[in-house]
């Protein structure tokens, strides 16, 4: 019996067989020309984007956040809403991360 090749495995149907910290869900890009973006240091997986994204989200005035991840680099999160740039700091740093630019 010949061994399927990569793309021709199934993805997995719930999220439950990955590990918590690399949820599809969290990994989604924000569309290009939208929101606020800052840059971001340390994040280094999922885990660490869900963390950031949650964070920022509860913030006043955050209509979204997402996070491009860039292990090892400086990752892009962008915001929409009407949130203040202190505020949104502010939840990086209590999240464990820091922002490069305002």
């Amino acid at each position: 019996m010949q061994t399927p090749s990569r793309t021709e495995l199934p993805l997995a149907s719930s999220s439950s067989s990955r590990c918590g910290c690399c949820s599809s869900e969290t990994l989604t890009a924000p569309f290009a020309g939208e929101g606020v973006e800052y840059g971001v240091e340390g994040l280094t997986c999922g885990g660490c984007v869900a963390s950031v994204q949650r964070s920022v989200s509860a913030v006043d005035g955050v209509e979204s956040a997402t996070v491009d991840l860039v292990p090892r680099g400086v990752s892009r999160l962008t915001i929409t809403g009407s949130a203040e740039p202190s505020a949104v700091k502010d939840a990086v740093t209590l999240a464990g991360y820091s922002l490069t630019s305002s």
